[in-house]
């Protein structure tokens, strides 16, 4: 257990942070969600748009410091691959 103020508020700190930080990851995951539908549904051109919308939230994520920006540059390359492959 925290036995200094600074540990004490640390860990309030860090709560708060965990929370902030989940919910950002959670949206990139929606994201990438409405991208996959959009391929498993054929529909390329719904996939252009999801892509497009997702590429920003990738990107803010990595600029928040939650997603790594090698992991968030792969992903994306990786969707755009397959909505690409669609056509």
């Amino acid at each position: 257990m925290a036995n200094t103020p600074q540990a004490k508020k640390r860990i309030r700190r860090n709560d708060r942070r965990a929370e902030i930080n989940g919910a950002r990851v959670s949206r990139i995951r929606t994201f990438v969600k409405k991208v996959e539908l959009a391929l498993l549904a054929g529909d390329k051109e719904g996939a252009t748009v999801a892509l497009a919308a997702a590429q920003p939230e990738m990107a803010r994520g990595v600029s928040k410091g939650v997603v790594h920006k090698n992991t968030a540059s792969r992903k994306f390359a990786r969707l755009t691959k397959r909505v690409t492959a669609l056509g």
